[in-house]
């Protein structure tokens, strides 16, 4: 079992297991889990101690794969006790494999008829609309990362957005996809209040788009910070956004300082000393109150066309000084910088998680990455660019037409885009 949220039909498969002997319990890992569809809400542990105080279980063991033979190799068991909703879908294959098992030892399969109308899938989806707590948020991201080869992570800048981001999965052989997480940038902040760069958007007015997003989803936030400012600066920051529920602050080490001249004429950007950087992430380091919030330190020298070593050396000192996570960043079209990097950065002693950016090196898929070592991809700007391209479509059809645009050329009537989400309470 899953057993993320017990139901009557758990009860009724364990009722039926009683009946024939001394009941073990299989436990889907988180990891197993997050193999095939979202990752649960509670914990392995937490499962755990629920189903262990349930009359009738004798013990409960961990199942690490979908695939249950390795278990049922070392327990033969006589029966194995199953609903019949796994003939068809994801499982099919699973339990084909526990027929051949068990005919070595000439055990038999038992499979309780499925309760209809009732499903954990109803009770996560009732879950969501009742929402989530700031704690509970938080945590998620460290857990997405213990459990699950790689995290995926979209841009939101709305509440509508966010909802996107919340609610869109995909079926891809048979798995369901979906976003793990979300990114809230600095740079499309600032572009969706059409200001020309992040400096021009202080984090106050910032703030309402965050809050905003917070009080319509459930899946953890990492939030771009830009360079975070002044290091007594930053460790409010942390405190702001630990206190709101954020998963994680991203801190860039380039240089604030070199914006613009008095006249509005950009400077060559440079990062900043590798010590002084290292030094905010301690500030923001020792303002935690809880060690679930992370710091990650965004390494700006592939940007820069600095070589990979000093990259990695800014690695190292950022690691020491306490970073959570260390993110790649490259305006390339091609990833191979990007990738040089992620290699030679395996070769560390110490490591923390890898994130990456792939928007303009787009061709790159998660499988490349998850393969150089990368543990988090954020889809940056990838709402905001999509909207822009079909309002100036929208804009320009309604000038060329003299005429409103048809419900079938918007997509959706605008009072039907809110009510087609489900909205937490």
């Amino acid at each position: 079992m899953s057993a993320d949220m017990i139901h009557p039909g758990h009860l009724k498969i364990i009722a039926e297991a009683r009946t024939l002997g001394r009941v073990v319990l299989g436990l889907l890992t988180d990891e197993a889990i997050a193999s095939y569809k979202r990752l649960p809400y509670l914990s392995y542990a937490q499962r755990k101690l629920v189903l262990e105080n349930i009359v009738g279980i004798s013990e409960v063991i961990p199942q690490e794969t979908l695939d249950y033979v390795s278990n049922l190799q070392k327990l033969r068991p006589d029966y194995v006790v199953h609903g019949d909703d796994w003939k068809t879908g994801v499982q099919k294959q699973t339990r084909d494999r526990v027929i051949e098992a068990l005919r070595a030892w000439g055990g038999q399969l038992v499979e309780p008829k499925y309760t209809e109308g009732i499903s954990s899938t109803q009770f996560i989806a009732a879950q969501r609309e009742v929402g989530t707590t700031p704690a509970i948020r938080m945590k998620r991201l460290r857990r997405l990362l213990d459990a699950k080869s790689i995290v995926r992570a979209c841009e939101v800048h709305s509440g509508l957005t966010g909802l996107i981001v919340e609610h869109t999965s995909a079926d891809v052989d048979g798995m369901t996809h979906e976003m793990d997480a979300m990114w809230m940038s600095s740079h499309t902040d600032s572009v969706a209040r059409g200001k020309p760069n992040i400096e021009a958007v202080d984090l106050t007015s910032r703030s309402g788009a965050l809050n905003d997003v917070l009080d319509v989803t459930t899946k953890p936030v990492l939030y771009d910070a830009g360079t975070g400012g002044r290091p007594e600066h930053f460790a409010f920051l942390v405190r702001s956004l630990e206190r709101l529920g954020v998963s994680a602050v991203v801190i860039e080490d380039r240089d604030a300082s070199r914006g613009s001249d008095p006249l509005g004429t950009a400077l060559p950007q440079k990062q900043t000393g590798v010590e002084d950087h290292a030094e905010k992430i301690r500030c923001g380091k020792r303002s935690r109150v809880t060690d679930e919030f992370m710091v990650i330190s965004r390494i700006e020298s592939l940007v820069l066309k600095e070589s990979t070593q000093t990259a990695l050396t800014r690695a190292e000192a950022y690691i020491e000084a306490g970073a959570d996570g260390i993110m790649i960043d490259s305006n390339d079209q091609s990833p191979d910088a990007v990738l040089a990097f992620c290699h030679a950065y395996q070769r560390l002693g110490r490591r923390v998680p890898l994130a990456a950016i792939p928007t303009t090196y787009s061709a790159i898929t998660e499988r490349e990455l998850v393969d150089a070592g990368v543990r988090i991809v954020i889809y940056a700007d990838q709402l905001l660019r999509s909207a822009h391209s079909a309002m100036v479509g929208a804009v320009k059809s309604i000038l060329e037409n003299g005429r409103s645009l048809e419900a079938s050329e918007a997509c959706m009537p605008i009072e039907d885009i809110i009510g087609s989400m489900p909205q937490q309470r």
